[in-house]
């Protein structure tokens, strides 16, 4: 389960096991949301939240600040999973320290 980012107390990681479509789990104090990318033609069109299993979603009000992460970031979180579903290499993770 590699974790790919750190910001500001949010955790973006892969399973290990894991599917398309390409996704990021996203790990907040005891919470935890599913994000899913949908692109069309190659651009980033939306991204999808959803519910992990046996685990409490993150609170609404902290959607945005994942959002505007991943419009920020969502190529790094496509090379990584790339790296690591694809190509079966280890991802660095990275902490990311200034606000997007």
């Amino acid at each position: 389960m590699p974790k790919i980012f750190e910001y500001f107390g949010f955790i973006f990681l892969f399973y290990a096991n894991d599917h398309e479509p390409i996704h990021v789990h996203v790990q907040y104090a005891e919470y935890e949301s599913k994000v899913t990318f949908i692109y069309d033609n190659g651009a980033l069109i939306s991204l999808e939240f959803s519910n992990v299993t046996g685990r409490q979603p993150i609170p609404g009000n902290k959607h945005q600040d994942i959002i505007n992460f991943l419009k920020v970031y969502h190529n790094h979180v496509v090379t990584k999973w790339l790296q690591f579903y694809v190509y079966k290499q280890r991802v660095k993770s990275e902490k990311i320290t200034k606000k997007v």
